[in-house]
């Protein structure tokens, strides 16, 4: 049985900074393309990072420069650092799964690549 297990959402001000897990088991995260996707309320899914199984990273231009992908294999998990977070960056953050290879056919950022997901961790960010 696949899981993803998303945490270290919280309430930050502008400025501030989270790091967000996503624990993997029954998968092998390294072995696939990771993603972190987010949605705010009103608002369609977007995905703001993806991690492939080569550790290639690709980022949504609005988080360029500010998150930071990464993937501890030995602990099958996947981080997202989010530094100098704003108001915007408000969202459930999404944890998925998907083939490997996504980053270079361009489509890391199509949720419907991905075949598993997580329950979401809550980021706010406050002015």
């Amino acid at each position: 049985q696949v899981q993803l297990v998303e945490s270290g959402g919280g309430s930050v001000q502008s400025g501030g900074s989270l790091r967000l897990s996503c624990a993997a088991s029954g998968i092998t995260a390294s072995r696939l393309h990771m993603g972190w996707f987010r949605q705010a309320p009103g608002k369609e899914r977007e995905g703001v990072a993806g991690i492939d199984n080569d550790g290639q990273t690709t980022y949504v231009d609005s988080v360029k420069g500010r998150f930071t992908a990464s993937r501890d294999n030995a602990k099958n998990t996947l981080y997202l650092q989010m530094n100098s977070l704003k108001p915007e960056d408000t969202a459930m953050y999404y944890c998925a799964a998907g083939p490997r290879g996504l980053h270079w056919s361009g489509s890391w950022s199509t949720g419907t690549r991905y075949s598993w997901w997580g329950q979401g961790t809550q980021v706010t960010v406050s002015s």
